[in-house]
């Protein structure tokens, strides 16, 4: 592999070693979040082997989603103190073995701790850092390098959820949960690709000094357009940078304010508020539609073949809305987009109850899952719009972590509901109405960006009207 250079680029290369980012991104998405969404196939198998009702069994599910987001910054900054590859790889090793030691789990309370806690940690520090390095790579692409790299959830779904249910049915759910584990060490393999890329704009959001920042740009600005990265090494000082990137790492080993300015505007704050509606809407039917399958007299196969369709169709919704948001007439209306796919993945979930056979459930799936590989993919855009590509990885962590408690609470809640009214109309009428909620946040969250836009304009025309009266007055009245 070629040794990345300590130069730092004056724009993302879009291209060249991103792609091979692109494809590691891919490969942890599928042994991160395709994984769990496959466990809701094992929701049947853990309630009959440990004679549970279905929110006591929820709770597993629910513990791995929540840890894996609630975690998240703990990835960013492990990505960020030391480099993206260790995050990932050590991410890899609790994933792995939090799965290998379920397969010995004797209660439900080991299961909350093997696979909800361990293995939830371990996706929390490989995933968030895997995505948040692929921003770096790509600029004019970013949509659509997003779109491949996330799709491997639709992918994996869809590969994984009959492959699963085979293997319960050969090796019992213990067997299956092995044979996982050693499919999630992969991504400890994937961690050793994602080679780290420095940006000036990184450098101008960072304690690096304006002499430093200054050398760099003028020795690195020939490099403006080229896609290799294997810069030679003479070509600038690299002496700066070790000088400075060992300040700051000497005067901080913990998380600053400067790492995080963008937490405490308005349009961000909304964003998160509608984050956490989006996050316990979306949650209920991953983790409810297998069961919900088959008490509607479904059969297993079909009920783990409704994931695999969910899946494919994820896939299609990942890359044809980056590939199109990527465009030049809908670049500027992408949050737009994600709104719309938000507001419509909750109309289907209203309509799910009525829905009572495979044939009828089919399409719910296709739609379903074509409006979450829209939105799943435009998150990290959004965030990035909203943040700053500087403070993708921070506001990645930080938008995760907001998704833990949605994420734990929701699964639970629905099986609660399911429980009391012995229905499950009720747990899907909540998750639709939530995301609809969602998507009306984010809207207003637009309209407050706007509104300060608007605001920071005015404040600029007013600022420097005293200075071109004052102008004018020293002119009439020279010295």
């Amino acid at each position: 592999m070629p040794r990345h250079s300590k130069v730092p680029l004056m724009e993302a290369p879009d291209g060249g070693w991103g792609w091979m980012i692109v494809l590691s991104c891919f490969l942890v998405t599928v042994c991160t979040r395709a994984v769990s969404r496959c466990l809701s196939i094992f929701f049947v198998e853990f309630q009959n082997y440990f004679a549970q009702d279905y929110a006591m069994t929820a709770w597993i599910h629910s513990t791995v989603d929540c840890t894996t987001m609630v975690f998240a910054p703990v990835g960013s900054i492990i990505s960020n103190r030391y480099s993206t590859r260790v995050a990932v790889i050590l991410g890899g090793v609790l994933a792995s073995a939090g799965l290998i030691l379920s397969s010995f789990a004797t209660c439900l309370e080991y299961l909350y701790l093997s696979l909800g806690v361990l293995t939830g940690c371990g996706y929390a520090l490989a995933y968030s850092p895997a995505i948040s390095i692929v921003g770096k790579y790509f600029c004019k692409r970013k949509a659509m390098a997003y779109g491949l790299a996330m799709s491997g959830s639709g992918i994996g779904t869809f590969v994984l959820a009959p492959v699963v249910q085979l293997l319960i049915e050969q090796y019992s759910w213990r067997g299956a949960l092995l044979i996982l584990g050693g499919l999630v060490a992969n991504i400890c393999v994937c961690g050793a690709l994602l080679r780290p890329l420095t940006l000036i704009e990184d450098l101008s959001h960072s304690t690096i000094s304006n002499t430093a920042r200054r050398k760099i740009s003028e020795e690195c600005s020939y490099k403006t357009h080229c896609d290799d990265l294997q810069l030679p090494s003479r070509t600038a000082d690299s002496s700066f940078i070790r000088k400075e990137r060992a300040n700051k790492q000497s005067c901080s080993c913990c998380p600053s304010y400067k790492e995080y300015p963008f937490l405490l505007t308005p349009d961000f704050l909304v964003f998160a508020a509608s984050l956490l509606f989006l996050a316990y809407g979306c949650s209920t039917p991953f983790v409810h539609l297998v069961p919900y399958a088959v008490s509607s007299g479904v059969s297993q196969q079909q009920a783990a073949f409704l994931m695999s369709i969910l899946g494919i169709v994820d896939i299609v919704g990942n890359i044809s809305f980056g590939w199109l948001t990527d465009r030049r007439f809908l670049k500027k209306y992408r949050k737009y987009c994600y709104i719309l796919t938000i507001g419509l993945d909750g109309l289907c979930s209203l309509f799910i109850p009525i829905l009572r056979s495979f044939p009828l459930l089919v399409p719910y799936a296709v739609l379903y899952g074509y409006f979450d590989g829209a939105y799943v993919a435009l998150i990290p855009v959004v965030t990035s719009d909203i943040a700053g590509n500087a403070f993708l990885p921070t506001a990645l962590g930080i938008v995760y972590f907001i998704h833990g408690i949605p994420y734990l609470i929701g699964p639970p809640v629905a099986g609660w509901l399911v429980d009391t009214t012995a229905s499950y109309t009720a747990a899907f009428l909540v998750s639709g109405l939530s995301m609809i909620v969602s998507s009306m946040l984010v809207i207003s969250a637009d309209w407050i960006s706007k509104c300060r836009s608007s605001v920071d304009v005015q404040t600029a025309v007013i600022e420097s009207e005293p200075s071109a009266a004052t102008f004018q007055t020293a002119s009439l009245n020279p010295i």
